[in-house]
């Protein structure tokens, strides 16, 4: 039995927070580097290159890649060999206070949805993983909301087809047009439950946007399963650039750097989709204790 203290996640939660917001994630910032080279249409290259700018200056000014520094999303993956020796919510909650204070990051957590009040640093929203092993996997995303309020899930028939799926994914990113700050990286969610898919989508934005084959898939994963999904990316991808929306809603090539798909068993009377998209600051960092 291994154990991590909660000054040492404390410390390492206010660091992956420091380094999310304020540099873009390599995988990331190579796509619209890409993008930025092959697109033809003069008002989004200058946009893109404007994204890419951006980047340049808050990693070097220590700045705020946006002024949205997000919903603090905290993914561990815990090792059964693992034990924490404190309060770890606390810990993860300081941590996140601490990083966003010293990055001099907007509060932008309102502790009671209904009544509102004023916002604050924390809490995080936490999702938690049982994984082998003795070491503890911190992840934090640092969530926009103009892009999470883009998020969409669709509960469809069992006998729903691919097409189906493909047209409600593609609408959803049509739906959100240039209000969530394109070019977008697409998560999708497919499988478990309505809450289930809905977190699916969003763990699929950990996953680099510069391969297609799926990294966080649970349950029976198989080689067939792998091709269909990393098709079914490939095709989504190209259907959402043909909506010609394009960086910040001035047309173009690139509306969408990648889409991710996850997917999970589901009951037999079910199909649950969810989409989750994120714009291009996808602002995520990750330490492993």
């Amino acid at each position: 039995m291994r154990t991590v203290t909660t000054e040492t996640i404390k410390k390492t939660v206010a660091d992956l927070c420091l380094e999310a917001n304020l540099f873009l994630r390599r995988d990331v910032l190579a796509q619209l580097k890409a993008a930025y080279a092959k697109e033809k249409n003069k008002k989004a290259k200058n946009i893109l290159g404007a994204i890419v700018k951006n980047a340049s200056i808050a990693a070097r000014e220590k700045l705020a890649i946006c002024q949205d520094t997000g919903m603090p999303i905290v993914f561990l993956e815990v090792g059964q060999g693992v034990k924490i020796a404190g309060d770890l919510k606390s810990a993860i909650n300081k941590g996140i206070e601490s990083g966003y204070r010293e990055g001099y990051f907007r509060d932008s957590v309102i502790r009671d949805p209904l009544s509102r009040g004023r916002p604050a640093y924390q809490p995080a929203v936490i999702h938690a993983d049982i994984a082998r092993g003795n070491k503890l996997k911190i992840t934090v995303l640092a969530k926009g909301f103009g892009c999470e309020n883009k998020s969409a899930l669709k509960m469809f028939r069992p006998t729903a087809g691919l097409e189906e799926i493909k047209e409600f994914i593609v609408q959803s990113v049509e739906g959100a047009g240039p209000d969530a700050c394109p070019p977008y990286i697409v998560g999708v969610g497919i499988g478990g439950t309505a809450d289930y898919a809905a977190l699916l989508a969003k763990k699929a934005l950990l996953r680099k946007v510069t391969t297609s084959l799926p990294r966080f898939r649970s349950g029976f994963p198989s080689v067939a399963r792998h091709r269909v999904t990393s098709k079914l990316e490939q095709e989504l991808l190209k259907e959402i650039n043909r909506l010609n929306i394009g960086p910040m809603g001035l047309g173009g090539k690139y509306t969408c750097l990648a889409v991710n798909i996850e997917t999970y068993p589901t009951h037999i009377a079910g199909l649950p989709v969810a989409v989750n998209i994120n714009c291009h600051a996808l602002r995520s960092a990750t330490a492993i204790l």
